[in-house]
Formats: C-alpha cells, sequence, structure tokens
C-alpha cells in the first residue's frame, strides 16, 4: 500500500503541466502599447516507455529443449528544470519482467522501482561543478524467491528498500555526456519492513533475539539500518558507431562506521542498438556487491544462508519503445 501511495504521488508530479514558468514581455508597436507576455518554461520532459519480448518454440526438435517466453515492461520518466546557475534534475525508473518455461511455474525475472532527485547550484554559467544535494530511493513491486522454491519470499516491497541522501560536488559536462558526483557524506537507510525478514537480519539489519532454552523471541529484528558513508557516482553516455550507443553507470558506497574501506559497488552496462524510432535491441550488464546481502544457496534440498556473493545479471531483449 505504501509503494502504491508512493508510485500515484510521483505519476502526478512527473505527469503534471503545472511546472513554474518564467514570463518575459514583448511590446506591440500599436497605439494603445498592448504588452503580450511570453511564457518561458524551464522545464524539460521526457517520457520513454518500452517492452521487450523473446521467445523460442522447439517442435520435435530432435537435439531436444524447452520452449520459453519472457516479456520486460520499462518505462523512464524524467523532468529537468534548468534557470541560470540553477539546476534539478528527478528521474523515475520502472521495470517489471516475468518468464514462462514448459513444465515450469511463471517467474520473475526483473522487478524495479528507482527515484532519483538531484539539485545543484553552480557560481556561474562557465563552470561544470555544482554543490549538490542528491536523494536516491529504490525498492520492488513484488515478493521475489530463490526458485524453486517458492514457500517462503526472500525479498518483498520495501523489504529491502533503500534510500541515499547527501550532499557533495557534481561535476556535469554536457558535450562529453559525462556526470561524476563525489559526496563525503551521505546517509544509506535500508528498510526492512517484512518482520519475517527483519527477524532473519535479511539485508544488514539487527536480527531478533531469541531465548536459547526456550527458543522465544526476546527481541524483534529491527526493520532498518541507517549507514553514513562516502559515495561516488559516475553516468556516461556516448555513440560507438551510428545507431549503436552506449550507457555505463557506476555507483560506489563505503560506510565510515561499519567496515570502513568495504566498498558496495553497483555497476550497469547498457547497449542500445537502434533500428528506427520505435524498434530497437538492448544488452543490459548489471553487477551487485554488498556486503550486508548474504547469498542463499540450496545444499541438500534446503535454503542455506552464506556469504556475500558478486551478484550478476545479463538481458538481452528487442522490442518496442516508443518516447513523449
Amino acid at each position: 500500500m505504501r509503494l502504491f501511495s508512493i508510485t500515484f504521488g510521483l505519476f502526478l508530479l512527473f505527469s503534471t503541466h503545472s511546472f513554474a514558468q518564467s514570463v518575459d514581455t514583448i511590446k506591440v508597436n500599436k497605439p494603445d502599447s498592448i504588452i503580450i507576455p511570453k511564457v518561458v518554461s524551464h522545464w524539460k520532459k521526457e517520457n520513454i516507455v518500452g517492452f521487450d519480448l523473446n521467445e523460442i518454440a522447439f517442435v520435435n526438435w530432435n537435439a531436444g529443449g524447452n520452449s520459453a517466453i519472457s516479456g520486460l515492461i520499462k518505462g523512464t520518466f524524467t523532468r529537468k528544470y534548468e534557470n541560470g546557475n540553477l539546476k534539478w534534475n528527478n528521474e523515475l525508473i520502472v521495470r517489471y519482467g516475468i518468464s514462462k518455461q514448459d513444465g515450469v511455474e511463471l517467474r520473475k525475472t526483473d522487478d524495479a522501482f528507482q527515484f532519483n532527485s538531484t539539485f545543484g547550484y553552480r557560481k556561474d554559467t562557465t563552470s561544470n561543478w555544482f554543490h549538490t544535494a542528491k536523494f536516491n530511493f529504490n525498492t520492488q513491486f513484488t515478493s521475489g524467491y530463490a526458485y524453486p522454491n517458492t514457500d517462503l519470499a526472500i525479498s518483498k516491497p520495501f523489504a529491502p528498500a533503500y534510500t541515499f541522501l547527501g550532499v557533495g560536488a557534481e561535476f556535469n559536462n554536457k558535450k562529453k555526456n559525462l556526470q561524476l558526483y563525489i559526496s563525503p557524506l551521505t546517509l544509506k537507510n535500508t528498510l526492512v519492513l517484512e518482520q519475517r525478514l527483519a527477524d532473519q537480519g535479511s539485508f544488514g539489519v539487527d536480527k531478533a533475539i531469541y531465548d536459547p532454552l526456550t527458543g522465544e523471541k526476546i527481541r524483534d529484528g529491527k526493520n532498518s539500518r541507517t549507514e553514513l558513508g562516502f559515495l561516488f557516482t559516475s553516468a556516461y553516455k556516448t555513440e560507438i558507431v551510428k545507431n549503436i550507443k552506449l550507457e555505463n553507470k557506476l555507483t560506489l558506497y563505503s560506510d565510515y562506521i561499519n567496515n570502513f574501506g568495504n566498498v558496495d559497488v553497483d555497476w550497469q552496462l547498457q547497449l542500445d542498438f537502434i533500428v528506427n524510432k520505435y524498434v530497437r535491441a538492448n544488452i543490459n550488464t548489471h553487477v551487485i556487491y554488498d556486503d550486508d546481502i548474504k547469498a542463499k544457496e540450496d545444499i541438500n534440498g534446503e535454503q542455506v544462508t552464506v556469504g556475500p556473493k558478486i551478484q550478476l545479471k545479463q538481458m538481452l531483449g528487442v522490442g518496442l519503445i516508443y518516447s513523449f
């Protein structure tokens, strides 16, 4: 319900056209000196929605194989405000993917809800450096499972949810499509609002305490964890050759208090192959390493929690895209 409220609120923010505007005036050479107002908006908007589809089918195929189909719905909605030395960028990213294979239940392949907001101020319009405040929120839409085990979810909406709030400096070079952000003070908050997962200590929160004799729970697991650390992000876009675009995003975070020097990594690399205005193919690679996220492995039919591991997701898609 909380995620629905946030989604609805952000939808209103991104769908409204009543943005802040400035008014200039133009004098018309007429006897009565009529002044006609000219409305100039400092806002720019872009909405991109897409649908990727992958399918493979076998009929009497001697080499064997299972028919499968998968789909991914995605959207990116941006609102940018620029006026003199001020800028305010807002970005909402949503993705949800599923797949169905013969003899296997429907499974989730992708699930993301992300909102980013960056406010910057620079001393003069010739500088590429901004004094910047940045906010980031991440969670998911539905429960996640360690397939084939679908009895108990290993993640849910707001379990986890991550927020980053910090201040720092941003280098923004529009000609080179390069952004670098450095923050020496960033608060990272991890929410785990599913009590069963919080009691297990999932995603780095303090787990529940149990009586060693009776097994009775003495204290609930905590539903949140707050860290203060150093954040670095970079974003780079370029057209390698005509109609082939590359986008690279990297986020590094290290907590000052708990094991400083241990770095959380979030790296995304995407190639877009543009067929025309509405059709394109893409290859996406996403690598995550977070010391607070413990991997789960199936050992002798049981889900066993092991240490943190590198998470890797790679996707290849061909689909439709529409901008408005």
